[in-house]
């Protein structure tokens, strides 16, 4: 009797088995073959489509962060910075993708790009609210830097009080999501380089109350007015709408992933080679979104070694004037 239990236990353990195999053969032989036949439905350049180059580079990255044992998130995100922060027919131009391939999930949001500087004596890379056209991994440069990311462990902060429509107030606590880079990227984390919600605290003042959890030791919080700025440009990190925000922080909330932001370095000067010899960069093998390309003319990389160092003594020689301290709220 104990024999014919074992025998039985072993067959149905070998029924499990098979059924386990069957059911992970499709999405494996999926990941030999190159993209899957669902998601090249997404694949394009039109307005919440996500361009070949793009999704190939952030599928790989993904693949083989997976076979290192680093990532074992079922979602993975891709950034295209060549596409239009706005879109032709008004809005946000959606160029960040929310890609979960075991559900067959494909998702395009909107997403900021670094506004750069424009510094006396250093050099003017200030770009506009609409295409990105400079490029940097240098510190202080506060513009995007294209390559390779994971996610790291999100952290929370208090950033003040917003006032209501009524006579109320709420608080104001936004999540930022650090990325860690490698290659041309590690310097992500001495940058603060990472995502977050759209939104700060402006014009603020300090009003007493003692009971907040966020209060000072005077018992006084920082209470302002909420500002959205998702159609705006960032200090260099990858901003989101609010909703999105949480949607990603959620995503990665104990589990990291990847992020291939594009263009890297070796796209951009390839781009700007292309359009300084007279030649059109799509017919080279290369790609920049049409439209962007049309507005910035050409796209320019400034390497951290040649910009970084001019920074920081332009920094030098104009010290930032000391922050002074946030005036008492009227009427208290």
């Amino acid at each position: 009797m104990r024999l014919r239990s074992g025998l039985l236990t072993m067959v149905c353990l070998f029924i499990a088995v098979i059924a386990l195999t069957a059911s992970a053969r499709p999405f494996a032989a999926e990941t030999r073959s190159g993209i899957p036949t669902w998601l090249k439905a997404h694949v394009g350049e039109r307005e919440g489509q996500i361009a070949a180059p793009v999704l190939q580079r952030a599928r790989a990255l993904y693949l083989r962060k997976v076979r290192e044992g680093a990532v074992r998130n079922p979602c993975y995100f891709a950034m295209d910075a060549t596409r239009p922060h706005g879109a032709s027919k008004g809005g946000l131009g959606r160029r960040f993708y929310i890609i979960c391939e075991a559900e067959r999930s494909f998702r395009a949001i909107a997403s900021g790009h670094g506004g750069g500087r424009s510094l006396k004596g250093v050099g003017d890379f200030n770009n506009g609210r609409r295409c990105a056209k400079h490029f940097s991994n240098a510190l202080g440069s506060r513009l995007t830097a294209g390559g390779v990311y994971v996610t790291g462990e999100a952290r929370t902060s208090f950033k003040g009080y917003y006032r209501l429509s009524g006579k109320g107030k709420a608080p104001l606590v936004r999540t930022f999501l650090p990325f860690d880079g490698e290659g041309e990227t590690a310097n992500a984390e001495q940058r603060a380089i990472g995502g977050h919600a759209a939104v700060l605290i402006k014009g603020a003042c300090l009003l007493r109350d003692p009971g907040s959890p966020y209060a000072n030791d005077e018992g006084y919080v920082p209470l302002g007015k909420l500002v959205d700025y998702s159609g705006g440009r960032s200090s260099g990190c990858t901003s989101w709408s609010p909703s999105a925000s949480r949607e990603i922080v959620e995503i990665t909330a104990t589990n990291p992933t990847t992020l291939y932001i594009y263009p890297e370095a070796a796209d951009i000067e390839a781009v700007a080679r292309a359009i300084a010899g007279g030649r059109s960069p799509s017919r080279q093998g290369l790609y920049w979104n049409a439209s962007c390309l049309k507005e910035i003319g050409a796209p320019k990389y400034w390497p951290k070694e040649r910009l970084g160092p001019r920074i920081a003594e332009y920094k030098r020689n104009h010290p930032a004037p000391r922050s002074a301290p946030l005036p008492l709220c009227r009427g208290q």
